[in-house]
């Protein structure tokens, strides 16, 4: 297991984390979730291989501080939503193939007017947070079975390149893919300011949605987990995937 931890300081002026009982209207965590910090590091690096038996990872993030920078700062919108989910990646090969032609999903339209069962897009009311900024540190937990001891290093070395850098696999985003997060590598040695004087009781707040001791991705299953989540003088201390504190499905649940 790695001690070694990398800090992250991300902004950008919109987010969302949306808390899992609002059903309809999103309304956001007043701090980021350990899956969306995990989602920024994965953007960034993130090692696995494909086989016969699924995705096989060689690694996964385990975020431990979330340092709030900026006081949580409220922002109305209302967004349209297209209803219809896109096809399985089966159906967009045969697309991208040529074997079939592509059935665009028509935002503005549906049954009435096409004739299809598409159904169109609703209006839905989000509370997202605005100018957000947070420190993130995390470290990488390497799965024993597919990375030797000796790969953990190569995997914090690629990391801190590629994040000092600025580079990433995929735009890291605040929760929803069009609120993009910028970030910037610190040192441990830098100067660091002071999170916001900000307390919160939360309550029970999304850990994850996946098992992240699985060594094998086979499907897109969720894996539900809580935990509960008190911010102190601006720092949320985030406890292990594999700790007590972090309440996880009955075997044999979802």
């Amino acid at each position: 297991m790695s001690k070694r931890t990398h800090t992250l300081e991300v902004w950008g002026d919109l987010a969302c984390f949306t808390r899992p009982e609002m059903k309809v209207e999103r309304f956001s965590y007043p701090v980021i979730t350990p899956s969306a910090a995990r989602g920024i590091f994965d953007a960034i690096y993130w090692e696995g291989i494909r086989d016969e038996h699924g995705m096989r990872p060689y690694f996964h993030w385990q975020v431990e501080r979330i340092e709030v920078l900026e006081m949580p700062r409220y922002i109305a919108l209302r967004r349209n939503e297209v209803k219809d989910k896109v096809p399985a990646d089966r159906t967009i090969k045969t697309w991208m193939d040529g074997r079939s032609e592509p059935e665009p999903i028509w935002a503005d339209s549906g049954k009435d007017v096409l004739g299809t069962d598409q159904k169109g897009r609703t209006q839905r009311q989000t509370m997202a947070l605005k100018n957000v900024r947070y420190r993130l540190t995390a470290r990488i937990i390497p799965k024993e079975k597919f990375a030797g001891p000796g790969q953990c290093n190569k995997f914090n070395s690629m990391f801190e390149r590629r994040a000092k850098h600025g580079k990433c696999f995929q735009q890291p985003y605040f929760g929803c893919s069009e609120f993009p997060a910028f970030f910037e590598y610190i040192q441990p040695e830098e100067k660091r300011r002071s999170p916001a004087p900000f307390d919160q009781h939360i309550g029970w707040m999304l850990y994850d949605v996946f098992d992240l001791r699985r060594e094998v991705v086979k499907d897109g299953k969720p894996f539900i987990t809580l935990f509960e989540a008190i911010v102190v003088n601006g720092v949320l201390e985030v406890p292990g995937f594999e700790s007590e504190k972090v309440r996880k499905p009955e075997k044999g649940g979802v």
